[in-house]
């Protein structure tokens, strides 16, 4: 059975995962407060680093593990892997 890059990386991602969950429950909680308009975007710049961050841990993983064993086998596997990873960047840095 094939293991999948984000299997080794599981706590890392979990507490990427959890962190982000807390950035956006305290962007919930600032919302709603209503404060000043600067300390909002504090908390969208936290919330989004956060998401940045699990999102490279999760890349990095996927690189080294199912991208390299693809490239490693060749064929169509190669390019297909080659394909998702390029896509997932485009979405990844999509503004």
């Amino acid at each position: 059975m094939a293991t999948h890059g984000h299997t080794t990386t599981t706590a890392a991602a979990r507490a990427r995962s959890r962190r982000v969950e807390g950035q956006a429950r305290g962007l919930g909680r600032v919302v709603e407060e209503e404060p000043y308009c600067s300390d909002v975007l504090t908390q969208v710049a936290a919330t989004t680093q956060a998401l940045q961050s699990a999102a490279l841990t999760l890349l990095d993983a996927h690189l080294e593990h199912c991208v390299t064993a693809a490239v490693a086998k060749g064929g169509a596997d190669k390019e297909a892997k080659l394909k998702e990873v390029s896509q997932a960047l485009a979405r990844l840095t999509r503004v």
